[in-house]
């Protein structure tokens, strides 16, 4: 048996000061389980409150991408500068380190190719079998407008409930088809219906004009995706502007895996993402890392 506690006295229960309840720094979680809270946590970094998550998932419907085809030739020595790797559950399983802990967001959906019509996607991926990887978040497209829509919202609204049964958030992606206008009206209307129907974060496009409304308008934190390669100078300051007008973060894929100095380029984005670097600095800094990676 232990030994009775005889030190009554010299114990402190600080009667004055009351317990201080801790909210949450991510927009719309002050209610979410613990778990979840944690979760989120691993992925936005609880200092900026922001996150550069580096997406490689395109395989799941494109295949061997420019930039993806050697994912543990080129990829994985970029991993440890994100904050969180989105990807599929195969390249996770045969290409990262199962050593690296940086938080996975892991694609759970899929079905059609590049040959096919895009927005007739199905779940892809059991919940237990995100649960037997650790992953931190789980993520679909969602296709408002396409000719798949009521589909792809049924598919997330039974991701998010069988995230919510276990902990796990689930981000919602609003994909773009071809015959529909990028204008911040639409991302307004798909961001919203996706934090509606329960979706914790929402990864969307940034547009020039009135982005601003796209992120005031939704009640959870928007990641910016970071979309097709365009000229360094360019990503930077659109990752800037979006962060400057209420994302919470970036997505990038090919604006860091095939830009000419990827390692120099995910650094740089960190910067403008979490220090509020500014996009000329941005670039002054990423051409002195890229010239000193090549000595």
């Amino acid at each position: 048996m232990p030994e009775a506690d005889t030190q009554k006295e010299a114990k402190q229960y600080y009667q004055d000061v009351p317990m201080e309840t801790h909210g949450f720094y991510l927009r719309g979680a002050g209610n979410l389980d613990w778990g979840m809270k944690n979760r989120l946590a691993r992925i936005f970094n609880p200092d900026s409150g922001k996150t550069v998550m580096l997406a490689i998932d395109h395989g799941y419907f494109q295949g061997p991408t420019t930039g993806l085809e050697r994912i543990d030739l080129n990829i994985v020595p970029l991993m440890p500068h994100a904050d969180a790797l989105m990807l599929t559950r195969g390249i996770l399983r045969t290409t990262v380190p199962p050593a690296l802990t940086k938080p996975i967001v892991m694609r759970c959906s899929g079905g059609p190719s590049i040959l096919k019509e895009l927005s007739n996607e199905q779940l892809a991926v059991d919940i237990e079998d995100a649960i037997r990887m650790n992953v931190a978040a789980i993520t679909l497209q969602v296709f408002i407008g396409g000719e798949f829509e009521t589909r792809s919202i049924h598919n997330m609204t039974k991701l998010v409930d069988m995230g919510l049964k276990y902990g796990i958030p689930t981000m919602a992606v609003t994909a773009v088809g071809k015959e529909l206008v990028r204008d911040a009206k639409y991302f307004r209307l798909a961001c919203r219906i996706c934090a509606e129907l329960g979706a914790q974060f929402v990864k969307t496009y940034y547009v020039p004009e009135d982005f601003d409304t796209v992120t005031a308008s939704c009640p959870v934190p928007i990641v910016m995706a970071g979309g097709k390669k365009i000229p360094e100078l360019d990503a930077l300051t659109m990752a800037y502007n979006a962060i400057q007008q209420g994302a919470a973060g970036v997505d990038m894929g090919r604006n860091i895996f095939q830009a000419d100095a990827p390692e120099a380029m995910i650094q740089t984005v960190r910067n403008v993402v979490h220090e509020n670097m500014k996009p000329a600095d941005a670039l002054d800094y990423y051409n002195t890392m890229k010239r000193e990676m090549k000595k």
